[in-house]
């Protein structure tokens, strides 16, 4: 055999691509993150601030390493990433981007915690816009659910539960029988939002005052930024935000400024 025949025989031969019109959406979970989080760096629990500072610089390094995302999503170690409708790099190949996001996630997260941290990928693909919404729906419930989960069981294990007694507490438990536990302990669960529900990022367009460098005359730049939202909205009114995105970004996704456009 040549060897230039292995890389399509042998690599490439079973390679899967995502059909044109299919929105994709990317979830990264993090690896052992329970004993990163519990054991080596010991952070607060049942949340962290570092931590979350950690995984939002994480997601804007994604939204801006060579990928068209209009939209992602961090809860506790995971990230979503919604794609341009038209993102084609590496020809839409999915071990491409499983491979290249969960590289850019490891790399980035590791430098920022200053421990190694490790990442997995998928790729789900969704055929409609209401299917996108379902998608982070989900994943907003589930961070509703853990949140939950996790204050009554570090509530017990503060007040001097061991690991096995505080989960028999918690098994079972409805969900209002779990916010009656936290009620019982003087521990308002209403917020902060952001661990209920997570973390949107998203780009926006911001105007600053500039100098027009033809002419040498003030003007106003219109940039784009990417916005972290801690206070997201939850059910239909998430559903709205999603879908209103959605038109915005998807199909006009080059309206968002690369360069400075000036404003006399």
């Amino acid at each position: 055999m040549k060897f230039d025949d292995l890389d399509t025989v042998f690599e490439t031969a079973s390679d899967s691509c995502v059909l044109p019109n299919l929105y994709m959406v990317a979830r990264l979970d993090g690896r052992n993150f329970t004993r990163l989080t519990k054991e080596i760096h010991q952070f607060e629990v049942p949340f962290d601030s570092q931590f979350r500072d950690c995984m939002i610089e994480t997601v804007k390094h994604l939204m801006n390493c060579g990928f068209r995302i209009d939209y992602a999503y961090t809860q506790s170690d995971e990230i979503s990433l919604l794609f341009h409708l038209n993102e084609d790099t590496f020809k839409r190949k999915l071990r491409k981007y499983h491979s290249v996001l969960a590289a850019e996630a490891n790399a980035t997260f590791s430098l920022l915690l200053g421990e190694i941290g490790c990442f997995d990928c998928r790729i789900s693909q969704l055929p409609t816009k209401d299917l996108v919404c379902d998608y982070f729906r989900w994943r907003q419930e589930d961070a509703h659910r853990n949140a939950l989960n996790s204050h009554c069981y570090w509530c017990l294990r503060k007040n001097g539960e061991s690991q096995q007694a505080a989960a028999n507490a918690l098994f079972g438990l409805s969900v209002s029988d779990k916010n009656e536990l936290l009620f019982q302990h003087e521990i308002n669960f209403n917020k902060p939002n952001w661990q209920k529900r997570g973390i949107g990022l998203y780009w926006e367009i911001y105007e600053k005052q500039a100098i027009n460098p033809k002419l040498g005359t003030p003007v106003t730049a219109t940039r784009k930024r990417i916005k972290s939202e801690l206070e997201l909205h939850k059910k239909e009114e998430y559903s709205c935000f999603l879908l209103n995105l959605l038109v915005t970004t998807q199909g006009n996704h080059k309206g968002l400024p690369l360069q400075d456009s000036y404003v006399e």
